[in-house]
């Protein structure tokens, strides 16, 4: 018989957040306890904040419904790995829907497990590679969990950082939050050194270290601190405009790029021309113009010509065969069929 009142009550809980009904009788057993007690202690959750619902019948039965509030989850070892594990997969990756919360839960979660579960943890993503649809940098969950709890906590974070051109400083900063765009994490803060908010890339930052130094949160220049990355980016950001013309309609056209490349129009002629403006690297620009699978023509900027031109000629070099490729293919042409 299980005396032990709080041990009881965690191992009750844990069974109640299986999504089924537990007779009375089986929890009684499994807890090796009367079922008086059990009644008693489903009481106690009830006062704790667990929405425990009971139904009638000849042994009655019980279930963890959804309430208004979420009190605390216990969760057993392989669902706390499964979860830590997932959730630094995600963080990995700037990928879409991932966003502070998920870095946030992970913190938390990553502070509470023992160290035989962490071990476990960073053993598997060790062993297993995510196949992401982000095409953003991949970045240490670490950096991400430290991060997340000097913003929580309201405490100074110090680490190293690179900028664009590659040169380095150490930064001493109030972190205020993380921003995900999908492709990239960025950090948002104000830098004490500098005496102004800045935002930084977190794939270029590296050895971040809580100091222990709580601050009093500043107010930032705008409202939110996704509205301040975005200006902060499209001051930096060198945009251009461009025309580009496919010898293929605009629904097939508009199929086959992305939304952000604009919308293209027909032309009258069987084609169709897309005109826009980015301030993604143009050689990015000319990889998705070529994925289309389309005929197509620059007009314009020439550097946008350039790259395609250089693109071009660097697939076919790809593609010609080497004197080993030659020899597979001579082999391959000159078997007999049927070996």
């Amino acid at each position: 018989m299980t005396t032990d009142t709080p041990a009881r009550l965690l191992q009750l809980l844990s069974l109640l957040q299986t999504p089924r009904e537990w007779p009375g009788g089986e929890l009684a057993d499994r807890l090796r306890v009367s079922r008086r007690t059990v009644r008693r202690d489903i009481d106690r959750l009830r006062e704790l904040g667990y929405p425990v619902q009971a139904t009638k019948g000849a042994d009655g039965g019980y279930r963890l419904i959804a309430g208004k509030a979420m009190p605390p989850l216990v969760l057993d070892d392989e669902e706390a790995v499964a979860i830590a594990v997932g959730l630094r997969a995600g963080a990995g990756h700037a990928v879409e829907g991932v966003d502070e919360a998920s870095v946030r839960a992970l913190a938390k979660l990553e502070q509470v497990l023992p160290a035989r579960l962490r071990h476990r943890v960073a053993t598997l993503q060790a062993a297993t590679t995510p196949l992401t649809s982000g095409d953003g940098p991949s970045i240490a969950p670490e950096t991400l969990t430290v991060m997340a709890s000097t913003v929580a906590g309201r405490e100074r974070l110090r680490f190293a950082y690179r900028d664009k051109d590659g040169s380095a400083s150490h930064r001493l900063t109030e972190p205020y939050r993380l921003v995900s765009t999908g492709r990239r994490w960025y950090l948002v803060a104000y830098d004490v050194d500098r005496a102004d908010w800045r935002t930084f890339r977190v794939d270029r930052v590296s050895g971040p270290s809580a100091t222990g130094v709580r601050f009093a949160p500043r107010e930032l220049p705008t409202g939110s601190a996704a509205e301040y990355l975005r200006q902060s980016i499209h001051r930096r950001q060198e945009t251009y405009a461009y025309e580009v013309r496919f010898a293929a309609p605009a629904e097939r056209v508009s199929a086959r790029l992305p939304g952000s490349a604009g919308v293209p129009e027909d032309d009258g002629a069987g084609g169709c021309v897309l005109r826009g403006t980015t301030g993604d690297p143009m050689e990015w620009l000319a990889v998705r113009l070529a994925l289309s699978g389309c005929d197509f023509t620059v007009h314009g900027p020439a550097e946008l010509a350039d790259c395609v031109r250089e693109l071009g000629a660097r697939l076919t070099r790809a593609g010609s065969l080497g004197p080993a490729g030659a020899a597979v293919e001579e082999t391959e042409r000159t078997q007999p069929e049927g070996e």
